[in-house]
Parts: structure tokens; C-alpha cells; sequence
């Protein structure tokens, strides 16, 4: 059953992502870029051949199967029930959607569908997919600080 449930989890974020990359291929790719919130936030088309902040620029091969590789050591933690934390494992759902996202496009397109352009910084231009890996990465190494903290409390406690 728990199979079951990450898989629909997963399902939902990844095509949230590909709605939103879909959304943007047929609007912003043809009319161009489109303002949100003034001097804030814009919706502009990007195809990404490499990784975060465009590092990595056309090794899409490298990168699908390093994206791969992770995807199946995430999804082998979870359903091998390796992880004694639903936290942790809504965590690891959440990465592997985003990375599903991303190998989607890099498989059909040879790149990545990026559209989501902070302005009022000098910052990568990213797509939903970027913001389920990092929010998952960032809830899971926060979770895992806290736990080894309450850990070493735990254990000073009985010494």
C-alpha cells in the first residue's frame, strides 16, 4: 500500500511540473516573457542543457543518468522501507518527483523546461520541478540536523 501511495505522490508532483513546463512551452515560448509581479517576478522560457544555475551546459547525457541513479536509490530507500521517518520519506517523494520532472524533459527534449525568473535578484531562472528537489533536499537535511541533535540529547540523557 505505501508503494502505492508514494507512487501517486510522485505521479501528482511530476505532472504538476509538466502541466506548468506545458503551460509555458505553449504561451511564454510564443508570446514572450510575461510579467507576474512588477520588477518581482516573471515567467520567461528557458531551455536548460545542464543542471542547477545552467552548470554543467550540454551533458545532458551525464546528468540524466546521474539523475537516474539518484531516483533509484531514493525510491529503493523507500520502498525497500529503509527510512524510519514518514518526514523523511514525504522528503524523498518529493526529490524523486522533481527529479522525474526534470528527466522527463531531458529525455523528450534533449534539456530542461525552465520559467520561473526571480528579478529582484540575480538568480537562476528554475521550473517547478528545481523547486521540489531543493525543498525536499533542504526539508530532509534539516530533518536529519534535528534527529541528530534529539539523538545525542537522548543519549546524554541515559549516560
Amino acid at each position: 500500500m505505501f508503494q502505492i501511495i508514494s507512487l501517486v505522490v510522485i505521479a501528482l508532483l511530476t505532472a504538476i511540473d509538466q502541466f506548468t513546463k506545458y503551460l509555458i512551452v505553449s504561451s511564454v515560448k510564443v508570446n514572450g516573457p510575461m510579467e507576474l509581479i512588477p520588477n518581482v517576478l516573471r515567467f520567461r522560457y528557458v531551455e536548460n542543457t545542464g543542471a542547477a544555475f545552467s552548470s554543467f551546459s550540454d551533458n545532458t547525457l551525464v546528468l540524466t543518468v546521474i539523475t537516474v541513479i539518484i531516483i533509484v536509490i531514493c525510491l529503493l530507500l523507500l520502498w525497500g522501507r529503509k527510512i524510519n521517518s514518514k518526514f523523511a520519506e514525504v522528503c524523498l517523494m518529493i526529490i524523486v518527483s522533481g527529479g522525474v520532472g526534470n528527466i522527463i524533459d531531458r529525455i523528450a527534449f534533449g534539456y530542461v523546461v525552465d520559467f520561473i525568473e526571480p528579478m529582484f535578484v540575480d538568480f537562476a531562472v528554475f521550473n517547478f520541478a528545481d523547486c521540489c528537489i531543493t525543498v525536499g533536499a533542504f526539508m530532509l537535511i534539516g530533518y536529519e540536523i534535528y534527529d541528530l541533535f534529539k539523538s545525542r540529547k537522548q543519549k546524554e540523557k541515559s549516560e
